[in-house]
């Protein structure tokens, strides 16, 4: 995990270049890949589209209203339709990461997992911070058609993967948001390396027991 002022020390678009600087120096994104959000009281702070997320500028974020719509700042990442889908569905969330982390990614290639749950129960901390990870099907980057699937999969599934593309995982505010698909992409790399090796998984009574503890 990335050492970042608290959420309460920095307002919200320094907390936005903040956490995209530091995902982007440890190898989350690449390029321009990936893209973040935060909720605000009058719509919406997201990444703009073609920026690094290692040149964030917390004066040059998009600033869009509640229902989608440009207000002010550069236009914002081609995908904003993805992240207003999440928000749609998940209205106690106020923070999305999109990001091409290289493991879940890879995760989200896969042709032989459960669409509903992808990514097996290699440590309680997978069930704890990012819960049952569902595939949404491939449409090609920037394409808003798979919006409703995203909306539909969202009410049950706080991270999802698009498939060939990458994770999106929603949070309560941007630091749990982050630390969620910090988790999924490591949890997405331990799975890999188990694969084809002797190991075991969490029981499903483990995994109902951590569900009715902590949620999720």
């Amino acid at each position: 995990m990335s050492a970042l002022p608290a959420a309460a020390d920095v307002g919200p678009r320094e907390s936005l270049a903040a956490f995209g600087r530091s995902l982007f120096a440890r190898g989350y994104s690449c390029g321009t890949a990936g893209n973040l959000s935060i909720r605000v009281s009058d719509g919406f702070l997201m990444s703009p589209t073609n920026v690094s997320l290692g040149n964030l500028d917390p004066r040059d974020l998009s600033h869009l209203d509640s229902q989608g719509s440009h207000l002010a700042g550069p236009p914002p990442t081609k995908e904003a339709w993805l992240h207003l889908a999440m928000y749609r569905s998940r209205p106690n969330d106020a923070a999305v990461v999109h990001l091409h982390s290289t493991y879940a990614t890879a995760l989200s290639c896969r042709s032989d997992l459960p669409i509903d749950d992808m990514l097996p129960a290699v440590t309680p901390y997978v069930v704890m911070r990012v819960g049952r990870v569902a595939l949404v099907p491939y449409g090609r980057p920037g394409d808003a058609a798979i919006g409703p699937e995203i909306e539909r999969l969202a009410v049950a599934h706080r991270a999802v993967l698009l498939a060939n593309h990458g994770p999106v995982v929603a949070g309560a505010d941007l630091e749990r948001a982050v630390s969620a698909a910090e988790e999924l992409e490591e949890s997405a790399r331990l799975w890999f390396i188990l694969e084809g090796r002797p190991h075991r998984l969490l029981t499903d009574a483990q995994v109902a027991e951590l569900r009715r503890v902590f949620g999720g």
